[in-house]
C-alpha cells in the first residue's frame, strides 16, 4: 500500500469548542482522537475526497465533560459538521449533503435515480441506526460491561444507553453484522461481474468510502497506516465467526483500494 510517515509528523491541530464558534468555515468536532471511528473517518473522508479544508474540533474539555457540546450541537455526539453560521449537522447523511453542496465535484451521490436509492439504502445498513456499525458497537459495549472493573463497565453501561444496549440486542447483533457484510459482498461480485471496481455506478460513490472507514470494525489497517491507540485496536478486531466469514477477502481488498487511491495514509488523528 502507500509509503508511510511518522505518525507524529501527521497529526490534526485540533481547536478547542470555544475556539472553533468564533471561527468561520468548516470545523468538524470529532470525538475521540486516537480511535478510527467510522463516523468520524468516514466525515473525514468525505471532506478530503471533495479538497474542502476543515477545522478539527476537540469536543471534550481537559474534565472530560461535553456539556459545551451539547450547548452547541444539542446532542453528544461526534462528529458534527458546521459551516459558517449554519446549523450544527450531526449525522451522516446531512454531512454529505453538505459536502456536496460546498464542492459539487467529484460528485459522490449518484446521478442516476435507481443507482442513488441503492446508495443510500446501502450506506444506511452499514451507518444507520441499527445498522452495521451500530451492531458491533453494541458488540463492545456488552464486552465492556462484562468484563472490567466497576468504574470502566459503568462507563460502558453509561455509552451504552445511547445505542440502546440490552445484553439480547448485543447477542442478536452479529447476525445483523453478517447480513450487511453478505449483502454487500454480493452487490460488489455484481459490480465486478459488470466490470465496475466500485461498488455503485462506475465511479467512487460516497458508499465506497462508507464501506472502506467501517472496514475498520472488523480488522483496522496496520499500525504503519493506522497509529491508532493501542489499547482500542484489540476491541475494534471481529472475533465472530459468521461475521468474520461474512467480510470476504474481496471487500477488505476493496477497502485497501480505496484508502490507496482515493484516502489519507496513514490515517491522521
Amino acid at each position: 500500500m502507500a509509503e508511510t510517515i511518522a505518525p507524529e509528523d501527521v497529526k490534526l491541530r485540533y481547536v478547542s469548542l470555544a475556539e472553533a464558534k468564533t471561527l468561520p468555515g468548516l470545523r468538524l468536532i470529532l470525538g475521540a482522537r486516537a480511535i478510527p471511528g467510522p463516523w468520524r473517518e468516514a466525515c473525514k473522508a468525505i471532506f478530503h475526497v471533495k479538497k474542502v479544508s476543515y477545522v478539527p474540533v476537540a469536543s471534550r474539555g481537559a474534565d472530560g465533560s461535553d456539556s459545551e457540546l451539547y450547548d452547541w450541537t444539542a446532542q453528544r455526539s461526534a462528529p458534527v459538521a458546521i459551516w459558517n453560521d449554519e446549523r450544527p449537522r450531526s449525522t451522516w447523511i446531512e454531512q454529505l449533503f453538505l459536502a456536496e453542496r460546498l464542492a459539487p465535484e467529484p460528485t459522490l451521490i449518484p446521478a442516476a435515480i435507481d443507482d442513488r436509492v441503492a446508495m443510500f439504502g446501502y450506506a444506511n445498513e452499514l451507518a444507520g441506526e441499527n445498522g452495521f456499525g451500530w451492531s458491533k458497537r453494541l458488540t463492545m459495549i456488552h464486552q465492556g460491561v462484562t468484563g472490567g472493573d466497576e468504574a470502566a463497565r459503568a462507563g460502558w453501561q453509561l455509552f451504552g444507553g445511547k445505542y440502546g444496549y440490552s445484553a439480547a440486542a448485543a447477542v442478536a447483533a452479529p447476525a445483523r453484522m453478517a447480513e450487511v457484510l453478505n449483502c454487500l459482498d454480493a452487490l460488489l461480485q455484481r459490480q465486478r461481474a459488470a466490470g465496475s471496481r466500485f461498488l455503485i455506478g462506475d465511479r467512487l460513490s460516497a458508499l465506497d468510502i462508507y464501506w472502506a472507514t467501517f472496514a475498520a470494525l472488523i480488522d483496522p489497517l496496520p499500525p504503519n497506516l493506522c497509529p491508532m491507540g493501542s489499547a482500542f485496536r484489540e476491541h475494534y478486531i471481529e472475533r465472530d465467526p459468521a461475521v468474520v466469514a461474512a467480510a470476504s477477502p474481496q471487500l477488505m481488498q476493496h477497502r485497501d483500494f480505496i484508502y490507496r487511491e482515493y484516502l489519507e495514509l496513514p490515517i491522521v488523528f
